[in-house]
């Protein structure tokens, strides 16, 4: 099997470091000689294309921004942007999406042991989904587990056999990752601003999640806002788990409303689909319609069976339409899935589902 051949661009010589031995730890990923700033970057460039490059933002002589523009106009290759992500940041953090990124990620603090398993965990998967991005022909690899995957048994008890009894009100729960940011502006801009109560689940780092939502707010006719914990679940409003902290559906009589939780990583992320997926069987059955968008791994197919079984609507999106058709992929297979459907037309049949 060929290794995934990643150039690291960064000024900082501490986390060029860091991140190379992260990334050396997987057998499927190979490091080149990391580079100082984008000049030195073009030279390596130059002797040897890498398969995908890791980009800091702020970094002299040029910027990781204009750098990734020239890139994607000269020469295509899958970049991983690697941010600190701070406040003023996540906006530029927004731009590098919008300019053909493939992934965003928090650059790996040095601290606990905890924290850099964390990261590499992280940085190791965004790797490989943007070497199997459609930004050009990459030859599918197999993804060897790198740390223990744990369930959402960790976070929330399977639902019990007995369904939620249906009422009127439906909810909808969404799951997306490697390019899940253009799917959800797709999905969400294209619904009325009545439109029925959308809670999501995007993998994304801590600090990010709130200038997406704010971004997708500004553009969209319903209302879009990073959920807080007991948020209600209304018409009209889509709510996006936090960055770093999982997001359950819950209900006390006949509101909704979401829980914010900490826990580990449930099937290698946090915020999981899983977890979202999971309390939507148990809170609400039969009332609710499950979608899952782009992304790498299996985040979220368990739980899109768990829904199914619970008499939900679920719908994939479908190859065509997805950056990594992964995760769609294995709620497929696992036999969770009612229906695919391309991007566009998931928003319309959404909305004829919940009438």
């Amino acid at each position: 099997m060929k290794k995934i051949k990643v150039l690291i661009v960064d000024d900082s010589a501490v986390v060029r470091q860091t991140m190379a031995e992260i990334l050396a730890s997987d057998p499927q990923i190979e490091v080149m000689a990391p580079a100082g700033d984008p000049f030195i970057a073009a030279e390596r460039m130059r002797e040897e294309v890498p398969d995908v490059i890791t980009l800091d933002v702020e970094m002299p002589r040029m910027d990781g921004i204009t750098f990734l523009r020239k890139i994607m106009s000269q020469h295509p290759i899958p970049v991983v942007m690697c941010s600190t992500l701070t406040e003023g940041g996540s906006e530029t953090a927004m731009k590098a999406l919008e300019y053909g990124a493939i992934e965003i990620i928090q650059k790996p603090k040095l601290g606990t042991k905890q924290f850099l398993e964390e990261s590499r965990v992280r940085i190791c998967d965004a790797v490989k989904a943007a070497s199997q991005a459609r930004i050009r022909k990459i030859t599918p690899r197999i993804s060897k587990e790198i740390a223990p995957k744990l369930s959402a048994d960790v976070i929330l008890e399977k639902p019990g056999s007995h369904a939620m009894i249906q009422t009127t009100e439906k909810i909808v729960v969404v799951g997306a990752s490697t390019g899940g940011t253009e799917a959800l502006r797709v999905f969400l801009e294209a619904f009325p601003a009545d439109c029925p109560p959308i809670v999501i689940v995007q993998h994304m780092p801590e600090g990010f999640t709130r200038a997406f939502a704010q971004r997708l707010d500004g553009i969209c006719r319903i209302s879009v806002k990073e959920a807080a914990d007991n948020d209600t679940v209304i018409r009209g409003r889509a709510l996006i788990a936090p960055g770093n902290r999982h997001t359950l559906l819950k209900r006390s009589g006949a509101r909704y409303y979401v829980e914010i939780k900490d826990g580990p990583l449930v099937s290698r992320h946090r915020p999981s689909l899983d977890v979202l997926f999971r309390s939507a069987a148990r809170y609400a059955g039969k009332n609710a319609v499950g979608v899952i968008m782009t992304g790498m791994g299996d985040d979220g197919a368990s739980g899109m069976r768990e829904m199914k079984d619970a008499g939900a609507i679920t719908i994939a999106q479908d190859e065509a339409s997805c950056v990594v058709f992964g995760m769609p992929n294995e709620a497929v297979k696992r036999g969770g899935v009612t229906k695919v459907l391309s991007l566009e037309a998931i928003a319309a049949d959404v909305l004829r589902i919940c009438g």
